[in-house]
């Protein structure tokens, strides 16, 4: 039986508070853990001190470089990793106990050189974080693809929750410097090299993702806009099921327009799709709150994406600007 030395590595970016419950988290496993790498994204309010406060129980090393965006945070800590397998975790998440033991079970028991774990909403998180978590898992939003279902073709793991072998950091040069979309385009490229992905179903985490309605759709909105850019790197990556988004917003569009000019009945479509998310949240969530915000938190998703996803279209398939001109502010500053 292989004991697979575990390199947890976690980019960091203003969020002290979050780094701290994400190391608590850590605690109880730390026998099965090699190290912990903390890479500072260049903040303006450090977690140095917090980090070196969990120098007792936890094999923690902390890193502070000029910022440069997630992707390559993760390829500054990996680049001084010593274990055998990577794993990539946001601050943002919270880590289960049995996580660790998860991860070591699968790669002893059928080795994969990348995969990736789903994430969930803890029962201590907010009525708004566990609507959000809704919209970003349910099969009625995104078609579960992001709850820990492996995708319509292959599986793409997600930087989130991702771990990788360092033969394939090595052969694949880490992440590139998209601020959005670069866990895509790393997991891409991992396939293309010819490496095998696998869903570990185990290895959970629980994602706290943004906390006010205005974040989460400025998240969505660059994850649409990303897609395009993808599409720009990987020709034939973009599937019918990434227009999905787009497709609901021009829907709900001309829904409102004809309930204006012809009958409210239009609107009906709407309302049927509000019902069902706002049911099925609160049956999933065992909560009538987290079904109410859940409706918004949909819409949010799907029309933030869209109105991304359009706005990409427009910049780089009709203007032809590059990702530069295009995406400036959102991947390179």
């Amino acid at each position: 039986m292989n004991d697979y030395r575990l390199s947890l590595i976690i980019p960091l970016y203003n969020r002290p508070d979050e780094i701290s419950e994400l190391l608590e988290s850590l605690r109880c496993q730390a026998v099965l853990i090699h190290e912990v790498i903390v890479v500072e994204d260049g903040s303006t309010i450090d977690a140095q001190s917090i980090v070196e406060g969990f120098k007792n129980e936890l094999p923690v090393h902390y890193f502070f470089k000029p910022n440069s965006g997630p992707g390559l945070s993760r390829n500054y800590g990996a680049e001084r990793a010593t274990g055998d397998v990577l794993i990539f975790l946001d601050s943002d998440c919270v880590i289960p106990p049995g996580y660790a033991r998860a991860v070591h079970s699968e790669l002893q028991n059928n080795f994969v050189d990348a995969w990736g774990g789903p994430d969930r909403a803890d029962v201590g998180f907010s009525n708004l974080q566990k609507a959000i978590n809704y919209a970003m898992t349910s099969f009625f939003t995104t078609g579960g693809i992001r709850g820990g279902n492996k995708s319509l073709d292959r599986f793409h793991p997600r930087s989130f929750n991702m771990g990788i072998s360092q033969k394939v950091f090595e052969q694949t040069g880490g992440y590139g410097p998209m601020r959005f979309g670069e866990d895509i385009d790393m997991s891409l490229r991992i396939l293309n090299a010819g490496f095998q992905t696998r869903l570990f179903p185990e290895a959970f985490v629980y994602h706290k993702r943004r906390s006010t309605f205005k974040q989460f759709f400025k998240q969505v909105f660059n994850s649409g806009m990303a897609r395009i850019h993808l599409h720009q790197l990987h020709p034939g990556s973009l599937k019918v099921v990434h227009t999905f988004p787009a497709l609901f917003t021009i829907g709900v569009f001309l829904l409102l327009v004809f309930s204006i000019l012809y009958h409210p009945l239009f609107v009906a479509p709407l309302a049927i799709y509000a019902t069902l998310i706002f049911l099925h949240s609160s049956y999933d969530n065992s909560s009538v709150k987290v079904g109410f915000l859940s409706v918004p938190a949909a819409f949010i998703q799907l029309l933030g994406y869209g109105l991304g996803f359009f706005k990409a279209v427009w910049l780089r398939l009709i203007l032809k600007r590059d990702s530069k001109g295009a995406f400036l502010k959102r991947f390179y500053d």
